[in-house]
This record gives structure tokens, sequence and C-alpha cells, in this order.
């Protein structure tokens, strides 16, 4: 019986936190000019670190960004989100048939929903970026939706 009672007071207290905030941590599949994962963890009820890893172009990429949520038009479990982070690559150049190594400074800037009947994330956002170091330049049109199974 006690084992029965503390299973209650557990599921009512995971039930309280994730109730508290939509999720903690969402792991999924991220798809638009670049196909790959998306890991997302909360650090607070507004921040969170959220990473990239995707192919792109014969080669790869790796971007780490911080966010800071807010709720989105008064609605439950949807939120916008404004961020920054830097990337790191290596692709295949079609113009030179070289490998470039690529470095560079990201912002980001979205929109997410949290299901409440399954444990399912959704967003949408823009990711322009500028490499620093090999194929130098400014890149406006990277956009991207995620969706995360989250817990």
């Amino acid at each position: 019986m006690k084992k029965y009672i503390l299973t209650l007071i557990l599921v009512i207290g995971m039930t309280v936190i994730v109730n508290a905030q939509d999720y903690k941590t969402g792991i999924g599949l991220r798809g638009g000019t670049a196909w790959g994962l998306t890991v997302k963890h909360f650090v607070s009820e507004k921040s969170a670190f959220e990473g990239f890893l995707y192919a792109y172009n014969h080669g790869f990429n790796v971007t780490g960004l911080y966010e800071i949520h807010y709720t989105a038009f008064d609605v439950d479990n949807l939120k916008w989100y404004f961020g920054f982070g830097a990337h790191v690559g290596n692709y295949n150049n079609p113009d030179t048939d070289l490998s470039d190594f690529v470095l560079g400074a990201d912002g980001v800037l979205g929109i997410e929903y949290s299901f409440t009947e399954a444990p399912i994330n959704i967003g949408v956002d823009w990711n322009p970026y500028v490499n620093i170091l090999g194929n130098n330049g400014f890149w406006a049109g990277s956009g991207a939706i995620s969706i995360r199974y989250i817990f």
C-alpha cells in the first residue's frame, strides 16, 4: 500500500512540475534548408539552450544557441523566442570541389507549441547566420520546422 501511495504522490508531483513549465527537454527532428537533429533544454522558466546537428552539402554543421522564451498571444503552451549562438561545420564547396571549414555566429527567432494531449512540441524558426571563417558572408535564408518529443 505504501508503494501505491508513494507512486501516486510522485505522479501528482511530476504533473505539477510539467504543468508549471511546458517541458524541460525536447529531442527531435529539424527540417528546412538542411535536415538533422535538435535538442532543446530549459535551464530556467524562460531560458533554454538548443543544439542542431545536421548534414548539408555533403558535410555537417553543429549549432549551439541560447534562447529566451515568452508566451505568445496569451495562448497556453504557445511561446515565441529569440536568441544567439555559434556554429561550426565542414562542407564540400561545389564551385571548387574542395572542403570548406566554417565557423560563425547565429541568431534565431521562432515560435513553438507544446501539445498537452501528447508529449510533442512543434516549432518554426528563422536562423540567420554569418560565417566568420570559411565561405565568409551573411546567410539570411535559413529556416526550419522542428518536431520534438518532450519530457
